[in-house]
């Protein structure tokens, strides 16, 4: 099969690999589209070093079922479905608490995290455990499919994690595609003022077009100051779905009493400084999230499914799997929103 492999950062090439065989309670699916995250980006760049050689990328996929292993009886050959990368084993405490993500011998396919990382979706087929499959409705095209994984994050953070209410006013600090997808589940949530924060206004019109009741650009405005002539009371909560370390500073800059924020997009060892005397009157609370898990799957399912949450929008960018060099290219642009392979 053809696959893009990383050797090392910034070497990536497309290869023949031999075709994996699923084995027993894992399924080999045909992969038809998978997200490129930035997570992938970072990697194939260096900005994530926290990478195992050889590696195939690519943790966003949805497909189809070509073959299955012994001991599968929830899935057959054909099924359309969507991958979640995170794997886990059910058994172990945390698992049993219905926190798979912190599964003690959890994998990823194609992602980060784990220690245990196997080949991604950057490739004709993929093999993962059954248990991490969702049979994908009719009424989604695969392109926005493989997107239920950043949807189920953007939910998981935002509705789970960080409980936002309705008529919260919100702040999301960046809006690549999770930043994004972040946006459209706080407006379906009901946000109140919906503000949207970048340093791409191509990303910024998208974010108006998508619900953001105000658009913010750090580079042609003293950011701070502007959000806080639109919220003089302050955000109720907000999400750095950015991933510099200065999105984070921002956001602790914004905080008042009672905000929540999320970490949710910095993935690389940065420091920053609070406060803790202000931090502790301002009762601000600090939550953050990574990964997903089956609940936020299917939390993230129903939204795609009833059309709140609408990913096609958020596409700016389709390549065969053979042209996996241009959009690493695009992926460095601010000219893009979401980019989908298509193996």
């Amino acid at each position: 099969m053809l696959a893009a492999v990383l050797r090392d950062y910034n070497q990536l090439s497309l290869e023949d690999l031999p075709m994996p065989e699923p084995g027993p309670g894992e399924a080999l699916v045909r992969v038809h589209s998978c997200g490129f995250c930035a997570t992938d980006y970072k990697a194939i760049k260096g900005i994530r070093r926290n990478v195992k050689f050889p590696l195939v990328p690519g943790h966003e996929p949805a497909g189809v079922v070509a073959a299955i292993g012994p001991h599968v009886s929830n899935f057959k050959v054909g099924d359309a479905v969507i991958i979640q990368p995170s794997g886990y084993c059910g058994l172990c405490h945390n698992c049993r608490l219905g926190l798979t993500h912190y599964c003690d011998n959890s994998y990823t396919t194609g992602g980060d995290g784990p220690e245990d990382v196997r080949p991604g979706s950057f490739a004709e087929y993929v093999v993962t455990g059954a248990n991490t499959l969702y049979l994908k409705p009719e009424t989604l095209s695969f392109d926005a499919a493989c997107q239920c994984e950043p949807v189920s994050g953007a939910w998981k953070g935002i509705i789970h994690a960080s409980e936002m209410q309705v008529g919260d006013d919100v702040v999301v600090i960046g809006t690549g595609s999770i930043g994004m997808y972040c946006l459209m589940v706080a407006k379906a949530a009901g946000a109140g003022r919906l503000i949207a924060v970048d340093v791409s206004d191509f990303a910024l019109e998208t974010a108006k077009k998508l619900g953001a009741t105000h658009t913010v650009n750090p580079r042609s405005c003293d950011a701070q100051a502007v959000i806080q002539k639109i919220l003089p009371n302050g955000p109720d909560l907000v999400i750095e779905a950015a991933g510099p370390i200065d999105a984070v500073k921002l956001m602790v800059r914004l905080l008042r009493r009672g905000t929540r924020w999320n970490i949710f997009g910095i993935t690389t060892h940065e420091p920053f400084e609070l406060d803790g005397g202000l931090m502790h009157f301002l009762e601000a609370r600090m939550d953050a999230s990574f990964g997903t898990n089956p609940l936020a799957m299917e939390k993230a399912l129903r939204l795609m499914e009833r059309g709140l949450v609408n990913p096609e929008p958020v596409i700016s960018h389709r390549f065969p799997l053979s042209k996996i060099e241009d959009a690493v290219e695009v992926m460095g642009s601010p000219e893009r929103n979401k980019v989908i392979i298509n193996p």
